[in-house]
């Protein structure tokens, strides 16, 4: 049961309310927006809330037990309040947000409504999607270790002990030439000659200038081929990608044992289990063969 302020109270059993629903969103970097959907703008715990941001909010779905509840943001893309920019960079991946039911006329009667996190967001012509999913989903996410072929965890940190600041595993080079159609993500690069094929495939590349400083994304592909190397991205780049534009690209590791041992020198860090039976070994069964005494098996 919530706690509402009892000159609250009073309000909503009144009759006749001046009532609105207010967001706050807290980005990863820990900027805090707010957006409303009264006429005009509201003021509350150090955040504004914007009235004409473009921001609104579907039906709200609640369920007993421990199912997630999930709500529908819609709003426009503005530099004055969510940039496509902000979004492409993954700076509202798993934002918190909360929702207040408020009296405008008096923004100290509010009480929460929900509480919550951004999960998947889509990008439109001039517009944004957010699902937002209630506390419970945190429920759902794996917990401990993953009892699975491949390694389960990421290249560079404790666990696995590489250090990435070896020059062998970091690289720093720059933009040679963006390749049309695809310039946010596909280019050819200079200074990387001296790694191999592949070397950079499933890395970390990091924007040092340009219009992306200070983004990441990760790589896709690395080819090195007669003294030309070419770069591609997972995703395109909030910004196009020009010429001279400065990156450190790290080494990539496809999280299997063969890779670890041979590409890192580092068997004896390797969080996978790649001697575990897979689903042939599984799924086999005794087949007629002979055995080391010359008599047949059945």
């Amino acid at each position: 049961m919530k706690d509402i302020d009892p000159e609250f109270a009073a309000h909503l059993s009144s009759g006749v309310t001046t009532i609105c629903h207010c967001w706050k969103l807290t980005r990863r970097d820990g900027t805090s927006q707010g957006f409303t959907d009264h006429d005009r703008d509201l003021s509350f715990d150090g955040v504004s809330y914007a009235a004409v941001s473009g921001f609104t909010a579907g039906m709200i779905e609640t369920s007993l037990g421990l199912n997630v509840d999930n709500l529908e943001a819609v709003g426009a893309l503005s530099d004055l309040s969510i940039s496509e920019a902000d979004l492409a960079s993954g700076l509202y991946d798993d934002a918190a947000i909360v929702i207040y039911r408020v009296n405008w006329q008096d923004t100290d009667q509010r009480v929460v409504m929900r509480a919550g996190n951004l999960g998947e967001v889509t990008r439109g012509a001039g517009e944004f999607r957010a699902e937002l999913r209630g506390l419970a989903h945190r429920l759902n996410q794996p917990q401990g270790r993953l009892f699975q072929y491949g390694c389960d965890t990421d290249l560079g940190a404790p666990r696995c002990g590489v250090d990435l600041s070896d020059p062998d595993f970091v690289g720093a080079g720059s933009v040679a030439t963006p390749t049309a159609p695809d310039i946010r993500r596909h280019f050819t690069a200079l200074s990387l000659g001296g790694f191999a094929n592949g070397w950079f495939s499933r890395g970390r590349l990091l924007w040092q200038s340009g219009s992306n400083a200070g983004l990441a994304m990760e790589v896709k592909l690395h080819t090195s081929s007669a003294g030309i190397v070419s770069l591609e991205l997972w995703r395109d780049m909030p910004a196009d990608i020009a010429a001279g534009d400065g990156f450190t690209v790290t080494a990539g590791c496809d999280k299997q044992f063969s890779t670890c041992s041979a590409k890192f020198a580092n068997a004896v860090n390797f969080r996978g289990f790649h001697l575990m039976p897979g689903n042939d070994w599984v799924q086999s069964y005794p087949s007629q063969g002979e055995g080391n005494d010359g008599s047949s098996l059945r």
